[in-house]
């Protein structure tokens, strides 16, 4: 923490010497392994347009794919929930359900308001879905499993998810319904107010880890389950909750999915989609549940990294993608659980609580790093020790709390 600000640090951010020696990553392997053998006489700058075309090319076939999985999966957690079967008639216990619903989306109308932008009304969904792609550039899902290994990734994922607002925006204004532009609007100042806290809690990691590097990021949590960053210190424990609260209303999700409100405005800013326009519209909404809970994974959960020090227990891809799984269940798990906020409590929510505790965050990081200059096994027990104090505190005075009765009311008789 003491050289966050020296020469060292600041050298890191030399891009493009970080460019011509990075090697661990899919597009070296793909140019070293499939590329250079079969071509051998491609220039160096063609074959490595190439093998970035191949990772596009896998990335374009696997992301869709999520939905297919995560659409079914809500199904049957709501069905679990709510103590009834859920989808079950195309295939065996309706696992080719969603890809049904896929098929007859193709198949659909394409229908475009007459009185509406064609032009932005045609492009909104092909950029949220793309923006919602190339998150994945940067996220590390295994030790060699990464497109790109940006040492600014941290900062390109937050400026790339950005843009998809844009869209958001896109496709109200150019619908030319007061439903889908009052939903956009909503998604609007939603998604640029959640980014406030959700920026502040990355602070307090890269702060911890000295780096930007998503891939450096995991390799500082590679000492087991006690040197994830959530458990590193009391304040990024607390900003692990802040940034997947907040990440949950970036892709508006209940109790935050205002912007689709059904009571309100029908559902939104695609209200006037249809067909396969509608479909990137779902694709993209499922690709970032997954891409922000594997963010959360790589922030604080140790990423690839497994659960014991020396063992791959819960390591390696499988490991990272059960941990972001996870958490994408915590979010099916909320929808089904939590009634929808207010609009005036969705923002109290944000500005006067979660940006004052995310600069408490910032500030306690700080203090924290000039106490203990270096990782140890005092500092990592003593967080843990303060965290498991503070929870018990928690739990004592939430059980209290809702144990209490409610007082007899008088009858108006």
């Amino acid at each position: 923490m003491s050289d966050f600000l020296s020469e060292s640090f600041f050298h890191n951010f030399n891009i493009q010497e970080n460019i011509q020696e990075e090697t661990g990553n899919l597009v070296s392997y793909i140019k070293g392994n499939v590329i250079n053998p079969i071509f051998p006489d491609f220039p160096m700058e063609l074959g490595t347009v190439l093998a970035m075309l191949v990772c596009a090319g896998i990335f374009v076939a696997v992301v869709p794919l999520l939905p297919l999985v995560l659409v079914l999966a809500e199904r049957k957690v709501a069905a679990r929930f709510q103590n009834r079967t859920g989808p079950m008639r195309v295939g065996p216990w309706g696992t080719l359900q969603t890809l049904a619903d896929g098929i007859k989306l193709i198949f659909k109308e394409d229908f475009i308001p007459q009185q509406g932008d064609k032009l932005l009304f045609r492009l909104a969904p092909y950029i949220m879905f793309a923006c919602s792609f190339a998150v994945f550039a940067a996220i590390p899902f295994g030790q060699n499993i990464l497109v790109s290994d940006f040492n600014i990734g941290i900062f390109y994922i937050m400026a790339i998810s950005s843009v998809i607002v844009m869209g958001v925006i896109m496709a109200g204004w150019s619908s030319n319904s007061k439903w889908s532009l009052l939903g956009s609007l909503r998604s609007a100042a939603q998604i640029v107010s959640y980014e406030i806290p959700l920026g502040l809690s990355i602070l307090t990691v890269i702060m911890l880890v000295e780096s930007l590097g998503m891939r450096e990021i995991v390799e500082n949590q590679s000492g087991g389950i006690f040197t994830w960053l959530i458990f590193r210190t009391p304040f990024t424990f607390i900003a692990f909750f802040v940034f997947f609260i907040s990440a949950i209303a970036e892709v508006n999700r209940t109790p935050f999915d205002l912007p689709e409100a059904e009571s309100e405005i029908v559902a939104g800013f695609h209200t006037e989609y249809s067909g396969m326009r509608f479909a990137l519209f779902f694709i993209a909404e499922y690709a970032n549940m997954f891409a922000v809970s594997a963010i959360g994974v790589t922030l604080f959960l140790g990423g690839y990294e497994g659960i014991l020090p020396g063992y791959d227990f819960l390591g390696g891809l499988p490991g990272f993608v059960l941990k972001t799984l996870g958490l994408v269940f915590v979010m099916m798990w909320l929808r089904w659980t939590l009634p929808r906020l207010r609009v005036d409590q969705l923002m109290n929510l944000c500005w006067k609580y979660f940006i004052p505790i995310s600069f408490f965050n910032i500030l306690g990081t700080g203090i924290w790093g000039l106490i203990f200059k270096d990782d140890d096994v005092w500092s990592m027990g003593i967080s843990c020790a303060i965290i498991y104090v503070c929870l018990i505190g928690v739990y004592a005075v939430a059980g209290r709390n809702l144990a209490r009765r409610p007082e007899p009311q008088t009858s108006s008789a």
